[in-house]
């Protein structure tokens, strides 16, 4: 069972909850959707909004949901969970069921529709509003360049967060 808090009442540290304990984009209405695990990312306030931002590579088959989606969830889970984040990283959906291989099950946001995991300790509904391919002519670090040995960049996608699920206990 999950309640609504406000944005602002998130108390978990960002950058160990995206960075070290990984999350989940997911796109897609439970049916059809795909999701990927993730641990570049964050939140803030952008434009007057309470937003959330995520990088996706365009090789990734999660990419192809939220490019035609409007909206995307950000699910957070336990620890207990490693195992199936490790295998919705590594694995793709175009080659498999990976929400069942994981153990995972996908619920549609009451505010967006868009997939999330009942296992899930926190959700975050967005609704897209922004995004922006990164272009490596802008990189002022020389070495952010290595993170792309195959020059396939990401696209930033801000969503502007409607919804925070919380467990309930």
């Amino acid at each position: 069972m999950f309640k609504s808090i406000r944005p602002e009442d998130i108390s978990d540290n960002a950058f160990k909850l995206i960075g070290s304990d990984w999350m989940l984009i997911t796109a897609g209405a439970p049916q059809a959707c795909n999701t990927m695990t993730a641990s570049w990312g964050g939140f803030g306030v952008l434009w007057n909004k309470k937003i959330c931002w995520c990088v996706i590579r365009p090789v990734r088959y999660t990419y192809q949901f939220v490019e035609k989606a409007d909206n995307f969830t950000l699910s957070f889970f336990e620890e207990k969970y490693r195992d199936s984040l490790n295998l919705c990283g590594s694995k793709s959906g175009r080659d498999l069921n990976k929400i069942a291989a994981a153990g995972l099950t996908p619920v549609a946001g009451s505010l967006t529709g868009a997939t999330y995991f009942d296992e899930a300790r926190m959700v975050i509904e967005c609704r897209k509003i922004y995004f922006q391919d990164i272009d490596p002519k802008h990189f002022l670090d020389p070495s952010i360049d290595d993170n792309y040995p195959n020059k396939d960049y990401h696209r930033m996608y801000i969503g502007e967060v409607v919804n925070v699920l919380l467990k309930s206990e």
